[in-house]
């Protein structure tokens, strides 16, 4: 490790490291705008100078200098100083100096570093150049003539999503950055780009204008669009969410958040349910909280009542539904809405165990029914860097528009079982094989052919756990840990033929199934479990409601409530708490910290952040795969209740999947 001195104070670096890296370990705030850590240097914007020695007398890039044994760095010298003051001035030349309208004003980097190393003034009176704008697509509004050239979305969309859509035409002070042939930028983290601009060049488009970054009150919270457990920051005013960004966390998200987790904030407050209902000749009637819960009390299911758990349900809220079927003498909870059936008896079968910064060391890996870009856009990004590092991919199922070099092997489920030759030799030669097997492998009965495939090529070895499960929604683990499966899945639910069935936000149910029962729905939008409901009890969607969440690697989070549900909507655990009076049963909890707390000593595991231990991988497994894999997304843009009820999230749709073409006013 070599031993360099920055600014009189002596200090080891990591070997590689570079000088502005170690300026930053001795505390040194270095201004920047084209560095980025989790992307290649370009060391084009020379903002991060600064004056070192041995070597030439002249400021030089920390960002693209190797620190070295013996190196003396001065980083607030006269000479740094000086040139700071000139690049700025330089960067400043062809800026529009548009804070006051800019919506990067508040947040903005060259505003920040402007204010702290610039001169103050300029010397140029020349006219500025001026950029056209480029469309982008629905979601990143472009005003160019702010762009700096700095790169940064050039190199994450080529880099880390993998897609080669966003580059630079011409050179010097013609040079624009544009997408190809000007068109829509349609990968599944897209946005991105808006985070990393240090300027205001890109920006939210369906945020634009709504909001200034100091009138927002930040809430910590999870993403519930997909199992990853993105750590998102929801940005509230009053009693709305405006926008969703992405926390850093390096085991999860990085700083990375898909399209859809974004930009489904304004479906937070579109087909909203904010008075109950009940129906009435076949039709849906507004009616009062006691009279719905008076309806319900004359119903009487007794021990006749099932529960079913939606893809976006907190732990919580699926504890408070199991509590009150205990204490009506019923056990019939199912979260597996399309019918799977698979074996939950072991959760470290149905789990994502390598972790998602772990599958990143995988050096061979069979994917087995699963779309991985639309299923869980975070980790196919994961996965890009595997392959970067030397891992084969190997798919099972319909073929895909993958962001990195893929085999595919067919779509037929049984091939699980009769691996092509090239597989199974990429397999038994890794030192870390793994498997990821999607919804569509787990329809089709791959699970136990998996296990019996993991223990043939040892996917468990020393520190090393290369078996897992891919799941979609946000709630399924914390289900699986509350009990929330059936050993045949929600057919045990329909056989059961149960008076009531209590649908907690479910929306991807076949209800016509359970056309005897009524149908009690607690959630928050009007979609497909609201139309076949009977009784509709207004519930608070993510952002209303504290919550636990555990992801598809089996990692517990806690998320925040940011705003108050509207209308009439109470969080959902307050509707089952009095659900339980009007049936006349006792749950054992009166407040929120009573239920967690209760919830916390039936599963002790959810109350503590962090990976959840789910003991070891069955030795094998049994069963045989069979039949064409299908691949449950549709529509990466339409998934739960919330995006389809999204504006942007229906425009995306349109327009990046289905091709319209969707006319702007001109503004």
């Amino acid at each position: 490790m070599p031993k360099v001195t920055v600014d009189g104070v002596e200090l080891e670096v990591p070997a590689g490291a570079t000088v502005l890296q170690a300026c930053e370990l001795a505390g040194k705030e270095i201004p920047r705008f084209c560095y980025h850590e989790r992307l290649s240097i370009a060391g084009n914007c020379r903002m991060c100078l600064v004056e070192v020695s041995p070597g030439p007398p002249k400021p030089q890039a920390s960002c693209a200098l190797p620190a070295g044994e013996g190196q003396v760095i001065k980083t607030n010298s006269e000479m740094v100083r000086k040139a700071r003051e000139g690049v700025m001035e330089l960067l400043l030349i062809n800026h529009p100096l548009d804070c006051p309208i800019c919506d990067q004003g508040g947040e903005c980097d060259l505003q920040d570093q402007s204010v702290a190393y610039g001169r103050g003034a300029s010397r140029y009176h020349e006219h500025k150049r001026a950029v056209t704008d480029k469309y982008m697509g629905p979601l990143i509004a472009t005003t160019m003539t702010r762009c700096i050239h700095c790169t940064r979305c050039v190199r994450f969309s080529e880099e880390i999503a993998g897609v080669d859509e966003i580059g630079a035409l011409y050179r010097g002070e013609a040079m624009q950055i544009t997408t190809y042939l000007e068109g829509a930028a349609k990968h599944e983290l897209s946005a991105n780009v808006i985070d990393l601009c240090p300027v205001g060049a890109l920006t939210s488009k369906p945020y634009r204008f709504e909001a200034r970054p100091w009138e927002l009150k930040k809430t910590l919270s999870i993403d519930v669009s997909d199992a990853v457990g993105a750590n998102i920051r929801l940005d509230s005013r009053g009693r709305e969410v405006l926008r969703i960004l992405p926390r850093v966390n390096d085991d999860v998200n990085e700083e990375w958040l898909s399209d859809k987790g974004r930009f489904q904030v304004d479906g937070l407050t579109k087909r909203r349910l904010d008075k109950p209902y009940l129906r009435k000749d076949g039709k849906l009637v507004a009616a009062s909280w006691d009279e719905a819960f008076g309806y319900l009390a004359h119903v009487n299911p007794g021990g006749s009542i099932a529960a079913i758990a939606g893809d976006m349900v907190d732990c919580e809220t699926m504890f408070a539904a199991k509590k009150l079927l205990a204490g009506l003498g019923s056990s019939l909870l199912e979260g597996r809405q399309t019918g799977l059936s698979y074996d939950c008896s072991n959760l470290a079968a149905v789990n994502f165990n390598s972790t998602f910064s772990g599958i990143e060391d995988a050096d061979a890996i069979l994917i087995v029914g699963s779309h991985v870009r639309w299923e869980a856009a975070l980790v196919n990004a994961r996965l890009r860097k595997a392959v970067k590092k030397g891992a084969q991919v190997f798919v099972i199922g319909p073929e895909w528009e993958t962001t990195y070099p893929a085999t595919f092997l067919g779509a037929d489920a049984s091939l699980v079982a009769n691996l092509p030759q090239a597989a199974a030799d990429a397999l038994a030669a890794a030192s870390k094989p793994a498997v990821i097997l999607g919804g569509g492998g787990l329809a089709k009965g791959a699970l136990g052919p998996l296990l019996a495939l993991a223990a043939k090529y040892k996917l468990v070895r020393d520190g090393w756990n290369g078996f897992n499960v891919l799941h979609m929604a946000a709630s399924r683990m914390g289900g699986l840990m509350l009990g929330y499966a059936q050993k045949g899945g929600i057919a045990d639910l329909v056989a059961a033929k149960p008076k009531v069935v209590l649908s907690l936000g479910a929306d991807e149910v076949d209800y016509t199934k359970f056309a005897d029962s009524v149908i009690v729905y607690i959630g928050h939008h009007g979609d497909k479990g609201a139309h076949a409901a009977d009784v509709i009890l207004p519930a608070a969607a993510f952002s209303e409601k504290a919550g636990t969440y555990v992801n598809t690697e089996g990692r517990v989070q806690f998320a925040d409530k940011a705003v108050f549900a509207p209308g009439d909507a109470r969080e959902d655990w307050t509707i089952l708490r009095a659900l339980a009076d009007a049936l006349g049963v006792n749950v054992g909890f009166d407040d929120f910290a009573g239920l967690r707390a209760a919830m916390r000593a039936e599963v002790p595991a959810l109350g503590v952040e962090g990976l959840a231990d789910y003991g070891a991988l069955p030795a094998s497994g049994s069963g045989e795969a069979a039949g064409e894999i299908g691949y449950p997304i549709k529509d990466f843009y339409l998934t739960n209740p919330i995006a389809r009820a999204s504006a942007t999230m229906q425009r995306c749709s349109a327009e990046l999947l289905h091709g319209e073409e969707l006319a702007e006013a001109a503004e």
